[in-house]
């Protein structure tokens, strides 16, 4: 996908985001399909990608769009059996500080096309989702695979907190090093 075909030299592709529909989710699992190739991500290729991005108790889901395109794509759910970072974000409040697992959202299904990347549309993303997790009185959490280095170094770019780096068994033979995050206060 050329994004900036049909661009004047040196003019800004316009960026945009709203809300993911149904009607994205066939455009978004292709994108998906191209992140994987490119990055390995996600690590395990679901076997229904379309189904695999609405899954999730969704709280809210965007697709960003570069020139009226779709190139990226970010969820924001509840916490879930497994979800490192929401434990590790309430151990750090401490008894009686109200923080517990039930006062975040995990903000997962962030992907950005890499013909699309350097506008700024994967931080536009995570923006748009810890606005979504604010307006909620929920604190917004992620983890990462530890090996997706422009990830983590976006996310600390962004300054997200780490948390910590666990280990977690993902299959019977499958044991995944993941970095826990929280976003600002």
């Amino acid at each position: 996908m050329n994004i900036e075909s049909s661009r004047v030299p040196h003019e800004r592709p316009i960026r945009s985001l709203r809300r993911r529909t149904d009607d994205d989710l066939a455009t978004c699992a292709r994108l998906l399909a191209e992140v994987h190739a490119h990055d390995g991500y996600p690590v395990n290729w679901p076997e229904n990608p379309a189904a695999w991005l609405a899954g999730d108790p969704v709280l809210g889901s965007w697709v960003a769009e570069l020139d009226g395109r779709p190139v990226g794509h970010v969820g924001l759910s509840r916490c879930g059996e497994g979800d490192a970072a929401p434990l590790l974000w309430s151990a750090r409040g401490g008894a009686g500080s109200g923080r517990t697992p039930d006062r975040t959202a995990v903000v997962g299904r962030l992907f950005v096309a890499p013909a699309a990347r350097g506008h700024g549309i994967g931080a536009l993303l995570i923006a748009r989702a810890v606005e979504e997790a604010r307006r909620r009185a929920l604190h917004a959490v992620l983890d990462v695979v530890a090996s997706d280095t422009a990830a983590t170094a976006l996310y600390e770019r962004l300054g997200w907190e780490l948390l910590d780096t666990v280990e977690q068994r993902w299959g019977p033979r499958q044991v995944v090093s993941v970095r826990c995050y929280a976003a600002p206060a």
